[in-house]
């Protein structure tokens, strides 16, 4: 049923670059199987054109439908998982119900890094590889493993 599914909640400081990438990736390689969001404690007003292109040309997935969010719209929600994947974030992160798992991943701004479109371009590129290599070693963990195999034969 819907309602076993996990709730998992990505954030990072703009909601711009990497929760937006790890959402996209979280979503498609649970083939809807987790209900996942991304959020941000300040969110910036669209999405990094740099962020798509990793995840459209390195993953030929879409973020279709998906924008920067405040943290705060989500903060009577209930998560199972709440995933940091910047420091920041994860320090500034208020108190959600029911006491979620909180996990921290500390990915490097890829929006931050200075030099060519084709550097940047890199650091977007490599951030989204090692979003998914991420994902895909928790998404192995027995806890998540058990949940996913019981979503997928109900």
């Amino acid at each position: 049923m819907a309602d076993d599914r996990l709730r998992v909640l990505f954030i990072c400081t703009g909601n711009s670059a990497r929760s937006q990438m790890a959402e996209t990736v979280l979503r498609q390689l649970s083939h809807g199987r987790i209900d996942v969001a991304s959020a941000g404690t300040t969110p910036q007003p669209d999405i990094h054109p740099m962020a798509r292109q990793a995840i459209r040309t390195l993953l030929h997935m879409e973020m279709s439908g998906q924008r920067p969010k405040p943290m705060q719209q989500f903060l009577g929600d209930h998560f199972d998982y709440i995933i940091s994947v910047c420091d920041r974030a994860g320090e500034l992160c208020p108190v959600f119900p029911a006491d979620p798992e909180r996990i921290r991943w500390g990915f490097e701004d890829p929006a931050a890094v200075e030099g060519s479109d084709a550097e940047k371009q890199r650091a977007f590129d490599t951030v989204a590889r090692q979003l998914v290599g991420r994902i895909r070693i928790w998404m192995c963990l027995p806890k998540i493993r058990a949940t996913l195999e019981a979503v997928a034969g109900a």
